[in-house]
């Protein structure tokens, strides 16, 4: 069985059809180009979009350690302050200044016998903590 070719009739009504087809066939193949193009500069925008918030999101949280870090020290250093505040104002004092010449130099007023005793270490705390 030998295939017989099939004659195309040449008239005005089929070369139109042809052109008609040949657009339609363009205009898809460009309409495919077009979403391609902007399907790929979609996903390129979205990237760059979720990469900066990460990265700023990662920033944030780093920022944050680093504040609560400072807070603390900050916290530190005023009751440091506060502390030397009232160290300073105790030394304007003639009595703790003399409390404190007896206690860590040994001296003594006149017919005063001072005594060394051996002190816990929690009655040392204590005693510094009172000053």
């Amino acid at each position: 069985m030998g295939m017989k070719k099939v004659a195309s009739l040449e008239t005005n009504y089929m070369k139109q059809q042809e052109v008609t087809m040949r657009k339609a066939a363009r205009r898809k193949k460009l309409l495919i180009r077009r979403l391609t193009v902007f399907l790929i500069l979609t996903v390129a925008l979205s990237y760059l979009v979720i990469s900066s918030l990460v990265s700023k999101n990662s920033m944030l949280a780093e920022k944050q350690k680093e504040k609560a870090k400072l807070e603390q020290t900050l916290a530190t250093l005023e009751k440091r302050q506060a502390s030397l505040e009232n160290e300073l104002v105790k030394l304007n004092d003639e009595e703790y200044i003399a409390k404190l010449a007896r206690r860590d130099y040994f001296l003594s007023e006149k017919g005063e016998i001072i005594f060394n005793l051996p002190e816990t270490k929690k009655k040392k705390e204590k005693e510094k903590e009172s000053y």
